[in-house]
């Protein structure tokens, strides 16, 4: 019988690159994508998806009935959620602390619950924001000057490095002690409920943190991705601030291509076994300030004015930068997309599409 996977938020950014990249992988599967289709952008995944041969069907993990209705399923990939830190917070805009939590963790439920009557392996896309606040906002980091001689956070190893930390980045084992956002708690939730709903059923389970994911596609909003969402703004001379750590734009991410992610992905499936957890980061491992983002749209895409905050905002953390080696260790994986080739993606992207925006709402 040909393989059955079930991609949740199968039309946003990451959801609509797994379906594509799991449709030519696997020519004869058959390839399921669920999503409610509420945020902005994501209509314009649908025909590209029905191209490749993906079933798209409208619904909402929310509902326990949208997900039992399409089964059964070999594998279900849940890359649905609501991805703000900020959600459930008085700047998180639309999104309240109910919904999020009904989104993230009482939506993967369900599907955690579906999996288990079918038998199914799962996939969990985790996040960097499981990890500890405090710790990482206490994380021992000196400015530097980074690439294109834009200032940047480093860890400077000349100081005592916490449990899962190292020059190279977070670890898996670094401290995941509250707070974290009640984001992060979601997400942190929902890997101990896969971890035990796999130990009950015997099925595999696979948990990736992400890094921030960015390419070109990716929704021009800040919680979708800041890459995507500087790079967008930017070439359109749209308003930018460095906010927070002395206004400086200091701050550092790492960033990975989705289909990098994917690379990832079809190396897990292949050797997934029941009863067993695999938890690993899926993360770029090369760490780039806003301040050499900004560099280096300056030199792409001309002179723009960027302002300057120095006030710091609930959640905010200097430098994330999450070390892949477990997973090139395990897999022999490795991200092949530069920061430089991502971000040169985004502003192709950008020159083509400048409504984007407006579009997806940014």
């Amino acid at each position: 019988m040909a393989m059955r996977i079930l991609v949740t938020g199968g039309c946003g950014f990451v959801g609509a690159t797994l379906c594509r990249r799991f449709a030519a992988a696997f020519p004869d599967a058959a390839i399921t994508s669920l999503d409610s289709l509420r945020r902005r952008g994501s209509e314009t995944n649908l025909a590209t998806l029905e191209r490749h041969g993906v079933k798209v069907v409208h619904g909402d993990i929310r509902q326990a009935a949208d997900i039992d209705s399409l089964g059964p399923f070999d594998w279900v990939i849940d890359a649905a959620a609501e991805p703000s830190v900020l959600a459930g917070t008085s700047a998180g805009g639309h999104t309240g602390r109910r919904q999020l939590v009904d989104h993230n963790l009482l939506g993967t439920v369900n599907l955690l619950e579906a999996a288990a009557r079918w038998q199914a392996g799962v996939v969990l896309l985790s996040t960097s924001r499981v990890y500890s606040i405090p710790a990482l906002t206490s994380l021992p980091l000196v400015a530097t000057t980074g690439r294109r001689g834009g200032p940047t956070y480093v860890v400077d190893p000349g100081r005592p490095l916490p449990l899962g930390l190292s020059v190279a980045g977070i670890g898996e084992t670094f401290a995941t002690a509250a707070p974290v956002s009640l984001y992060g708690a979601t997400k942190l939730a929902c890997e101990t409920l896969a971890a035990e709903y796999a130990h009950a059923a015997g099925t595999p389970l696979v948990i990736d943190r992400c890094g921030v994911l960015a390419g070109a596609g990716q929704f021009g909003r800040a919680d979708q991705g800041i890459f995507s969402w500087w790079i967008h703004r930017w070439a359109a001379r749209r308003p930018l601030s460095f906010i927070g750590f002395g206004g400086r734009g200091l701050q550092v991410r790492d960033c990975l291509h989705p289909d990098d992610l994917a690379d990832l992905l079809l190396r897990q499936l292949a050797i997934a076994r029941g009863g067993e957890l695999e938890l690993l980061h899926a993360a770029g491992g090369v760490g780039t300030s806003l301040a050499e983002l900004s560099a280096w749209c300056q030199e792409r895409l001309g002179r723009h004015d960027v302002t300057a905050a120095a006030e710091t905002r609930p959640y905010d953390i200097p430098w994330v930068v999450l070390d892949p080696a477990a997973a090139t260790s395990r897999h022999g994986w490795s991200p092949t997309r530069s920061p430089e080739s991502i971000f040169e993606e985004i502003a192709c992207h950008a020159e083509r599409h400048p409504d984007w925006l407006d579009r997806c709402g940014g």
